[in-house]
């Protein structure tokens, strides 16, 4: 199969609705971190705004963010960096009647989508659904980006770091350029390098799951000993490690955003402690991410997700789609960023090493 984008399809802003549509209403924040009254929040989708007659393109949006006219362009910002004084747009609805329009019917529709009835069996995505063409499309998106400069984000669990195969994938996932960003927590890199130090996950063997005499040190041990080098780089260079997944993110130049938790051991050097700076650190790559996949990991998953748009424009000013994965064991898990809003999203139920095996088949790794 040969994959391609969906097109964009743009408004046809020559429409009545669009001509006679009011300027969208600016107000002035009051305060730092506050919006005026009837501010409008951004979604995942495209959306429009008409200033001073012209309709401008949010170009970098996210859910649960406020639009500000900066003068020349819309930016979405975080309540958190909205300043007293910034002209926020102000309306909540979305067809073009305040001056903003919420374009969510954007997209070339392909004959994967299917019929459209009213009753329907199996629409849900659980352990019943078949994955088979999932994992083609996936496969072939993946050989895609590479090809064409695509930027994919993943974002790992520490589920990922225990199987001795899904380190090893995930490793030559990023070797051979399937991966610019990896996004995870302080637990993911701490097992994984555990694996590479002393070959264990948590205490117990990555190849044979068979518990080491004193295991429980070993992930402790492994956090004392990079913190004692100073960095990641360092601690694998001088411990000469050659195998796992951040090892391959040190050695391949691609870069890996660690967050805190209030339950963290250590934590690792790298480790973003205040929540703010990590998010803004995550958002950093969400802003350049084409495809986005998350695996093992709810909450960091969900995280990324809010900050992901169902669109990337890129720098000749081409609209192209965001994809979007989730993978777990759990349907609840693999589901719940539909809930969160996220709603093009897809959900894969299966366990890491059998996902990562089926990649590595398709990309012959």
């Amino acid at each position: 199969m040969s994959f391609q984008l969906a097109n964009f399809i743009a408004p046809n802003f020559n429409e009545a609705r669009f001509i006679d549509a009011p300027n969208a209403k600016l107000v002035v924040a009051p305060h730092a971190k506050a919006a005026p009254k009837g501010f409008h929040a951004t979604s995942i989708y495209p959306e429009y705004f008409k200033i001073d007659g012209k309709w401008y393109l949010a170009e970098d949006s996210r859910m649960d963010a406020v639009p500000v006219w900066d003068g020349e362009k819309i930016r979405v910002v975080e309540f958190r960096n909205i300043k007293e004084g910034d002209l926020v747009v102000v309306g909540r609805s979305e067809d073009a009647s305040e001056g903003i329009y919420v374009h969510d019917d954007c997209w070339t529709k392909g004959e994967e989508d299917g019929a459209k009835n009213t009753f329907a069996f199996r629409q849900s995505r659980s352990r019943e659904t078949s994955f088979t063409y999932d994992y083609e499309n996936l496969i072939e998106l993946l050989k895609y980006e590479k090809a064409h400069g695509g930027y994919v984000v993943w974002v790992l669990g520490p589920a990922c770091s225990f199987d001795v195969e899904a380190r090893r994938v995930m490793a030559a996932l990023i070797k051979e350029g399937y991966c610019q960003a990896l996004l995870a927590g302080n637990a993911l890199a701490t097992h994984d390098l555990e694996g590479a130090y002393l070959g264990t996950a948590l205490g117990c063997d990555i190849k044979n799951q068979k518990l080491h005499e004193m295991g429980h040190y070993n992930h402790l041990d492994t956090i004392n000993a990079i913190n004692t080098y100073g960095s990641i780089p360092e601690f694998i260079e001088k411990e000469g490690i050659n195998n796992g997944i951040i090892c391959s993110c040190v050695k391949n130049n691609v870069p890996f955003v660690l967050n805190g938790s209030i339950r963290d051991d250590g934590p690792l050097p790298e480790v973003y402690e205040h929540t703010y700076e990590g998010q803004d650190t995550i958002r950093s790559h969400v802003r350049k991410a084409t495809t986005v996949i998350g695996m093992a990991t709810v909450l960091h998953t969900i995280a990324t997700g809010n900050m992901t748009p169902t669109y990337r424009v890129l720098a000749d000013g081409t609209i192209r789609p965001v994809y979007f994965y989730m993978v777990d064991t759990s349907e609840f898990a693999a589901n719940k960023l539909g809930d969160r809003g996220s709603l093009s999203a897809k959900g894969i139920v299966t366990n890491v090493q059998d996902f990562m095996r089926n990649l590595a088949n398709g990309l012959e790794l």
